[in-house]
């Protein structure tokens, strides 16, 4: 504070209100193989139906099906679950050729600018669950819709199923017919004529030549210029070849095809039918009618000579044609600067539905992008980001973009006023391959996703799931290597504790009670002494939903979500075990039932069994932790209450430092922690509590060295393991306080 030069009455404030913040307690975390996904990403979970929506259903290869019902059986017990996707031999598909994008980060610094030979979009998600995916690119009004010319019938006509016609007159420089497209056809009576000079808005007149009959007021133009949807557009005055057009001026290019349709006629057939186009084989179209799954012809006879409209099959999901935005007419940023993007299902394997089986056309489309613009410094009418490949990054769940079409030159351009961006006449279409799979991961690909894990500061994280302890080989030595990695991320960590299972040979399968018991202390056997880690016993039976089968599936997800459901219902310091905290979940068996027995010698190997009582159900019935040697830390419930405490307490000192170390600081975080520590005690986590925070272990030296120290001494709440029932038979006529004092 400033020096007092006057009298006066100076305020201040002095916050003494700190105290000891809660922490989180039931995080889980896992790594493994997974069927879709960010890779090598931390995702947080919070249902195992955002489990399934993000990182895809389980598979059976390399036994996948065990880390997924790992992580769901977790889920059942807590609602935040940190996912991470290990990175193998998978690829993401594309339009070229399948590349690696681990997760947004990684198509930011090595894709989004466009640069190498990747065609123009990859799948969001590495594996085979990208195939399939199909992206198309309408760039032009010619492209989205227009009238073709006249048709003659070759055969079928009014027939149930495919209908093969001919069309004449198809100017392919100005139209291509393709697969997928919509047709309709015009029953009234039509001319047919070309533009011939461009259109101005403020005399809405055109001229026209090769005139196939005569032009008359009220008949409606129709053509790549119309796209005001069920706007009409009619001739007001006819003067040789001269047309004054009411109610909007025509844009559109040199040469290309209009209908003069007459006065009332329709542009569908009779009826309102239209018909997606299935093959074309030069000017042959097979077509069915549209979003029929019956896949009739034509419901009337449609004469030789009727005029033939073709639009692209998407256009009825977008209200108008793209053309040039009014972002870039405002700013004089060229022109033909937005297209429309469809993104849809081909196969079937995302949505259920493939786009070129008829009458599921609607509903294999997932995502649909209109207007969007060619121009990177873009933006919509809210003043929002319209540049389409950074639209495509923010909101598609199924797509990354990754080049610019060949033929689109000035595209991802800022051009002037008068420039065009290139249109392509037809439909980009792009079919996504090249994804592959890969569930079999090594163990050194597991280990770099738990790697994932590793950050205290940026990641909270208190229970680490094993998942499969098979990764590469259902082994001990397997198994070893496994567990080994997860005891060092956890106490690389040291404020979690980690969950894992015996390798899956171990029990499963296995005839014999007690070989069962003798292959789970042989493999736990090898593995490290740490109160950081808890093992269980094997595998729990349960039904897969996905695939209609039922699975042996590791319970560590379960015994760490019995920590979780510990702390919902008591506290992270009350054992998780037992028929009070400790019952399993969807279990239909085990792969084996520990007698008492065997109980015994796997309590005595730091094994904690899981049994299934009959008619109390599946329970975990033992707290301890794998450290080997006798202490307070081989109890499940003592190890997580001192890291309640670490953490807790170790939060509420970051605000002593750059203070000074005197004892008015040392006083202020005694009361600061000794507060918290009764409150624990209240709730029965500990018998009895000790803070030592002065000048006996704050010494001068320990001053002179910028150090703070507090001894913290804890008497922590003990479980009950063991139980001894009494039962004395006292002869008649003796007092029982002779016997019992």
């Amino acid at each position: 504070m400033s020096f007092l030069v006057s009298p006066g009455v100076h305020v201040r404030e002095i916050d003494l209100t700190n105290v000891v913040p809660a922490v989180a307690t039931s995080i889980g975390a896992i790594a493994g193989a997974f069927e879709k996904g960010p890779v090598s990403s931390v995702q947080t979970i919070t249902s195992e139906e955002q489990l399934v929506q993000i990182f895809g259903k389980p598979q059976s290869t390399g036994n996948q099906f065990e880390t997924f019902f790992t992580a769901a059986n977790f889920l059942q017990y807590a609602d935040n679950l940190k996912v991470v996707r290990a990175e193998s031999a998978i690829v993401n598909a594309g339009a070229n050729s399948g590349i690696l994008i681990r997760d947004d980060d990684h198509y930011q610094s090595d894709f989004q600018d466009g640069s190498g030979s990747h065609g123009e979009w990859a799948a969001r998600t590495a594996g085979t669950h990208g195939n399939g995916i199909g992206v198309d690119i309408c760039s032009s009004a010619r492209a989205f819709a227009q009238p073709l010319g006249s048709l003659n019938l070759v055969n079928g006509a009014g027939a149930v199923g495919d209908l093969s016609i001919t069309v004449d007159d198809q100017d392919a420089s100005n139209a291509t017919i393709a697969v997928g497209d919509i047709i309709s056809f015009q029953t009234a009576s039509a001319i047919v004529a070309t533009v011939n000079g461009a259109i101005t808005v403020a005399s809405k007149t055109l001229t026209v030549d090769g005139v196939s009959g005569t032009l008359a007021v009220g008949q409606r133009v129709i053509g790549a210029g119309i796209s005001d949807g069920d706007v009409v557009v009619k001739i007001a005055t006819v003067t040789s070849q001269t047309v004054v057009v009411l109610d909007k001026a025509i844009t559109v290019a040199n040469d290309i095809p209009l209908v003069f349709a007459a006065s009332g006629g329709t542009n569908v057939e009779s009826g309102g039918q239209e018909y997606e186009v299935s093959s074309v084989s030069g000017e042959v179209l097979t077509i069915k009618l549209l979003d029929d799954p019956a896949g009739a012809g034509l419901q009337t006879i449609i004469p030789d000579n009727s005029l033939i409209t073709r639009r692209w099959r998407f256009s009825d999901l977008f209200d108008t044609a793209p053309g040039t935005s009014s972002w870039a007419t405002a700013n004089a940023r060229g022109e033909q600067d937005e297209i429309h993007v469809a993104v849809y299902d081909t196969v079937g394997d995302i949505t259920g539905f493939a786009v070129g089986v008829n009458g599921q056309r609607t509903q294999a489309v997932m995502e649909v992008f209109p207007n969007m613009s060619k121009n990177p410094l873009a933006k919509t009418s809210q003043g929002s980001n319209n540049y389409y490949s950074d639209v495509i990054f923010a909101q598609s769940r199924f797509i990354y973009w990754t080049d610019h079409l060949s033929a689109g030159s000035n595209w991802g351009t800022d051009i002037a006023s008068g420039t065009d961006y290139t249109l392509v006449s037809g439909v980009d279409v792009s079919t996504l391959t090249g994804g592959t799979d890969d569930y079999s991961t090594t163990n050194g690909e597991i280990e770099l996703a738990y790697d994932k894990l590793e950050d205290t500061e940026s990641l909270d994280v208190n229970l680490i799931l094993g998942g499969s302890s098979s990764i590469t080989a259902d082994t001990e030595a397997n198994m070893d290597t496994h567990v080994t990695m997860i005891t060092a991320l956890c106490e690389t960590r040291r404020d979690c504790v980690g969950f894992v299972s015996p390798y899956r040979a171990a029990t499963v399968g296995v005839a014999q009670s007690i070989d069962a018991t003798k292959n789970v202390i042989d493999g736990f056997n090898t593995c490290p002494s740490s109160s950081y880690m808890v093992f269980d016993s094997g595998y729990k039976y349960m039904y897969d939903k996905y695939s209609d089968v039922y699975r042996f599936v590791p319970l560590n997800g379960d015994t760490a979500g019995l920590c979780a459901f510990t702390d919902q219902v008591a506290d992270s310091f009350f054992s998780p075990a037992g028929f009070t905290r400790g019952n399993v979940r969807g279990a239909v068996k085990l792969s084996y039932n520990p007698t008492k027995a065997e109980r015994d010698q796997l309590y005595k190997a730091r094994i904690n069994p899981v049994t299934n009582f009959p008619g109390q159900g599946v329970v975990l019935f033992g707290d301890k932790t794998a450290l080997s040697k006798p202490s307070a830390f081989d109890r499940i419930n003592v190890r997580r209450l001192f890291l309640l405490l670490e953490k807790a307490i170790a939060t509420a000192a970051k605000f002593q430092l750059f203070e000074f170390n005197d004892e008015f600081t040392r006083a202020q975080f005694r009361n600061l922690v000794e507060p918290f520590l009764r409150d624990i005690q209240g709730r029965r986590g500990i018998s009895d509590f000790s803070v030592k925070c002065d000048g006996t272990n704050n010494t001068g030296e320990v001053i002179d060295r910028n150090e703070f120290i507090c001894d913290i001494f804890i008497k922590p709440a003990r479980s009950i393991n063991f139980i001894t029932l009494n039962f004395i038979a006292v002869r008649t006529g003796v007092s029982f306080t002779e016997v019992g004092g």
